[in-house]
């Protein structure tokens, strides 16, 4: 993926190396006797009603969502702009093509004007507007206060962890969190926030799947108009990219954990399904195309 010559967005919060400013008040729950597992999709509390958003409309693509404490600490300040290291300015430059990409489709397409949204780097965990925010749940997308969370040893684990590989698969996650916001700003989280509360569990799963994978569509629409604009691609691209939402299907992750797939407990979509909503949007590029609520089976 070409992204070196490219702009790097001035909407990064760098909080790596200043601690995790988590208080007292945290909960780090061991699952099954161990560590919080990357890629694991699980609800541990009811954070969303105490919050007034849904838990599983925190999460992107492989990510997990503590609880809140009671009481948040003050989230730290961070460092401003761009960071410098290569990996931070690799996740700049691709939130940056974000900004550029849905500032002008958003309106076009939506009639709604492109808020950018600010992305949060740390390291080990710190405070979100959603409550305490660990490495262990991946990257997420807060809309209380807008703002997309990434500890970049993320793209390590999905390495070594989940073979998914390559500059563009990294990126897709990075625009899948970006996808969310798009939802937010539409207003379609808060829609289906108030049809799970009337919702039984399977049923709730089943909207959060449509929203999940809503996200890999607008992540596809994404790489539709920045391939258009600055022909981002390289060779292999488009394979790392469909490699790394499979990687992380309800499906594929399940089966990984040693268990049973149950479908009726998919709360993100089997890997098939993630890898063709983003091919969807990649090769649409329309909002329109993305409409997961439309269609009898996503």
């Amino acid at each position: 993926m070409r992204w070196e010559d490219f702009r790097r967005s001035g909407n990064v919060e760098d909080r790596r190396g200043m601690g995790g400013g988590l208080g007292g008040g945290r909960m780090g729950l061991p699952i099954g006797g161990g560590r919080l597992g990357i890629g694991t999709v699980v609800i541990l509390g009811l954070i969303g009603w105490a919050l007034g958003i849904d838990p599983m409309m925190l999460i992107g693509g492989a990510e997990m969502l503590a609880p809140a404490p009671e009481r948040s600490a003050q989230a730290p300040a961070g460092r401003a702009g761009a960071p410098t290291d290569q990996t931070g300015r690799f996740t700049a430059a691709v939130l940056a093509q974000t900004e550029d990409v849905w500032t002008a489709v958003l309106p076009q397409q939506a009639g709604v004007n492109y808020a950018q949204p600010t992305l949060v780097l740390f390291s080990g965990a710190t405070q979100s507007g959603c409550g305490a925010a660990q490495a262990a749940m991946g990257p997420f997308y807060c809309p209380l206060d807008r703002k997309l969370y990434i500890d970049l040893a993320f793209f390590a684990d999905m390495q070594k962890r989940l073979r998914a590989e390559g500059d563009f698969g990294f990126a897709y996650v990075i625009a899948h969190e970006v996808g969310h916001h798009v939802q937010n700003l539409l207003g379609i989280l808060p829609r289906v926030q108030q049809q799970q509360r009337r919702a039984s569990e399977r049923e709730a799963n089943a909207l959060s799947v449509r929203v999940e994978l809503m996200a890999d569509c607008l992540a596809g629409v994404w790489a539709h108009h920045a391939e258009a604009k600055w022909r981002i691609l390289e060779a292999g691209d488009v394979d790392e990219a469909m490699n790394a939402a499979g990687a992380v299907g309800d499906d594929r992750l399940q089966r990984a954990g040693g268990g049973t797939i149950v479908p009726d407990s998919f709360t993100h979509g089997s890997s098939a399904q993630r890898a063709r909503w983003f091919g969807t949007g990649m090769r649409e590029g329309s909002l329109s195309a993305c409409n997961t609520f439309t269609v009898a089976r996503p």
